[in-house]
């Protein structure tokens, strides 16, 4: 039967892609508050297609913050459950000059669809909608159906913990299947297998008790900017080793089957820095590879003080603030990460210098889906029967907080299986997504459902009982 449906799924790709196209010009933008008809309208279009498609119980899930949407088809007893997780939620589309044509006007070029979303993550997530919509249509889909659709997964989930809390009963069930966490590779099938935890933290310097003149103050009265370069340089070593005492001490060694995977997916570090315009950095024990997925980072993504605006003004800043992710490998613990930099900031402090923390989520955890996961071992038959080659197994470097939360709170194990290419250009100007990617993703979905529609719920039961125990 899967194999029908994905016929008729790309018989109808003209269709589907006009249906992007709606979809991408809705500026669903969670970050700014400028953006909320945009969001509005997201959802309404969202769960028309989902009521049309014929699920059930199809409703906004809220949790304080921007709502999820979710739906509901029941119509295989005794057979798995699935929730099918995506997010709807865009970054913001700046600086806009530099996009080539209109953020949220969708633009086919070589074969190509520009727009903000596209790849991250609203072609995902349609191809996975209307997969369900084309079973339905065809008499049934072989598993049960929950669609959670996120609506602050570019903004970090903020509240996906008190949104699991009220409705949890609406996310029964018994494997999770992400649209999200695209492909590690532009040539080789390639099926991900984790992803790098995240925690942040926020803070400000004090130096004293008002900005001053410099020529009156200076050489006598620390510089709040001077003392936050001074902190930050401390974080790494000059190789780029992550130099803050017990930072790593949780970190999971990495085994041989990491490192091979990671070697499968090598990359020539040359061109790799070259691409970028950057020079090499980080561990040099480790390769690129192996930095990027399975190691974990220190960023300072934001550092500012003082006076910025034209011209000069000769002021000696009293104050400074910066703003912190740390990217955690496997085992890492989030909370303990966050506390070990928050010592080490105030240990590096000089006498004379305050240090005032906002208040940070707590983050999430690494995530890997083990070897022998009926999940896994289902996706990896249907990629190496779609393109006659075993599939590599990837991590990916980003964070996907779900993909731990749902493990912890709801003891779901989640595959991703989305269809974005790593050089899409997501989070930055002129977005795209490959069309035939969309050709694709619409015949694997069908072949990955029938896969998991074989199986007993009681086997994916056993093997997150596991996936718990091993993270404990």
């Amino acid at each position: 039967m899967s194999e029908a449906v994905a016929e008729r799924l790309v018989a109808r790709q003209g269709e589907i892609l006009e249906r992007l196209k709606a979809l991408l010009r809705l500026p669903s933008v969670s970050t700014d508050p400028a953006y909320a008809a945009g969001m509005d309208a997201t959802r309404d279009f969202l769960m028309a297609r989902l009521r049309e498609a014929g699920l059930s119980d199809v409703r906004l899930l809220d949790g304080g913050g921007q709502p999820a949407v979710t739906a509901a088809w029941d119509g295989a007893p005794g057979r798995p459950t699935i929730l099918v997780y995506s997010h709807y939620d865009v970054q913001p589309p700046d600086p806009l000059e530099l996009w080539k044509t209109p953020p949220f006007e969708p633009s086919i070029r070589d074969g190509r669809i520009y727009a903000r979303g596209a790849s991250d993550v609203k072609g995902s997530t349609l191809i996975a909608i209307e997969t369900v919509a084309e079973f339905l249509a065809a008499g049934g889909c072989p598993v049960n159906i929950r669609f959670f659709l996120e609506g602050e997964e570019e903004t970090g989930s903020p509240s996906i913990r008190t949104l699991i809390e009220r409705h949890r009963e609406s996310l029964l069930a018994d494997a999770v299947l992400s649209a999200d966490g695209g492909r590690a590779s532009t040539s080789l099938p390639c099926i991900n297998v984790g992803s790098r935890g995240l925690t942040a933290l926020r803070f400000t310097l004090r130096t004293a008790a008002k900005d001053l003149h410099s020529g009156r103050f200076g050489a006598a009265v620390r510089n709040a900017l001077h003392e936050m370069a001074r902190l930050v340089a401390t974080f790494h070593d000059d190789a780029g080793r992550i130099a803050i005492p017990g930072f790593m001490d949780d970190l999971a060694p990495i085994g041989p089957r990491e490192r091979a995977d990671a070697a499968a997916l090598a990359v020539d570090e040359a061109e790799f820095y070259a691409a970028i315009g950057a020079t090499p950095w980080g561990d040099p024990a480790h390769a690129v590879q192996e930095r990027l997925t399975l190691l974990p980072s220190i960023e300072v993504n934001g550092m500012w003080g003082g006076y910025t605006g034209a011209g000069n003004k000769t002021v000696l800043p009293c104050e400074a603030h910066a703003k912190i992710t740390m990217r955690l490998g496997p085992g890492q613990d989030p909370a303990r990460c966050q506390a070990v930099m928050r010592d080490h900031l105030l240990a590096k402090a000089p006498p004379g210098v305050t240090l005032a923390f906002e208040e940070s989520g707590p983050g999430s955890a690494a995530f890997t889906l083990r070897d022998g996961h009926p999940l896994l071992t289902s996706a990896e038959r249907v990629l190496e029967r779609l393109s006659g080659r075993p599939p590599v197994r990837a991590r990916i470097g980003g964070t996907l907080p779900i993909t731990a939360v749902f493990q912890e709170m709801l003891g779901l194990d989640t595959l991703m299986f989305g269809f974005a290419m790593p050089d899409e250009d997501i989070h930055a100007p002129n977005e795209f997504f490959r069309l035939s990617s969309l050709e694709e993703g619409l015949r694997a979905w069908p072949m990955l459902l029938t896969e998991l529609g074989a199986l007993a719920p009681g086997d994916f039961r056993q093997a997150a009982s596991a996936s718990t125990k091993a993270v404990q």
